[in-house]
């Protein structure tokens, strides 16, 4: 990627592990300054020995991301030691659990929302003010789930919160393109990460259980599920003025798998 300058910065919500650290290994190899936000203390100060010993550029600050003060203060945080943010990658998620909407908790409901969504919208929100000033790139992680995927017993509320994130992505396109910056959707389908190991599920679900006939091959491309490196490919395309010309599209990422399975 010729056209990255060294100078350039990004952040990553969800950074420490999986599809966020991936994209930020991609980004600091093209050259970015890479700050990465996530609630797990442990896991970002193991990603951060790990591309400090690649000597590339990078920072990490523990992030509530349903904290609208955390957020706010981790950009301007990043904003002091670096003075610019060209990249926003909004990927933290969870999924919460898995249920009936009749047994599923408010809590549950409320928190997959507020990282999900609010999480989304709070990031975003706190750096565009940074990002007018030279234009740039957002990225959103949304999912398959809620965009081209409705059969999954009890992932309502995730499922909920991705396609707001698609509708929020578009809504922020138009309104920030006349200060340059670009504003995308990604959505992957499954992707080999540790991420189901955090559902929790319902003994009910199989009382909601959509009747699903997958036929042969339900994994059209190579038979298999992708991998947290080839999404990052797809967010460095994205982070990149080869995309210039891309804004308020979601993107898909899953070999086809979601075209069988919606």
């Amino acid at each position: 990627m010729e056209d990255i300058l060294v100078e350039k910065t990004a952040i990553i919500s969800g950074g420490a592990s999986g599809i966020g650290k991936a994209a930020a290994l991609k980004l600091a190899d093209a050259g970015f300054r890479v700050c990465l936000l996530d609630v797990n203390d442990t896991k970002l100060k193991e990603v951060k020995k790990e591309m400090e010993e690649k000597d590339f550029k990078v920072m990490t600050i523990p992030c509530d991301m349903s904290a609208y003060e955390q957020v706010e203060t981790a950009v301007n945080n990043m904003m002091e030691q670096w003075g610019r943010i060209d990249v926003v990658f909004a990927n933290a998620g969870i999924v919460g659990q898995v249920s009936s909407i009749e047994s599923m908790g408010i809590d549950n409901w409320k928190q997959v929302l507020s990282i999900n969504l609010d999480g989304t919208f709070f990031l975003v929100k706190a750096a565009i003010v940074h990002m007018k000033r030279q234009g740039g790139s957002i990225i959103i992680t949304s999912s398959v789930s809620g965009n081209r995927v409705f059969s999954q017993a009890g992932f309502t509320a995730y499922s909920t919160s991705k396609a707001a994130q698609a509708a929020f992505a578009k809504m922020a396109a138009l309104e920030l393109a006349k200060y340059h910056i670009r504003v995308n959707v990604i959505c992957p389908g499954g992707i080999e990460t540790n991420f189901s190991e955090s559902i929790k599920r319902s003994p009910d679900l199989e009382e909601i259980k959509v009747p699903v006939e997958y036929p042969k091959g339900s994994k059209p491309l190579d038979n298999r599920s992708g991998k947290p490196e080839e999404v990052a490919d797809l967010v460095k395309f994205l982070a990149s003025d080869a995309s210039s010309h891309i804004t308020g599209t979601e993107i898909f990422i899953d070999g086809a798998e979601s075209l069988l399975i919606g």
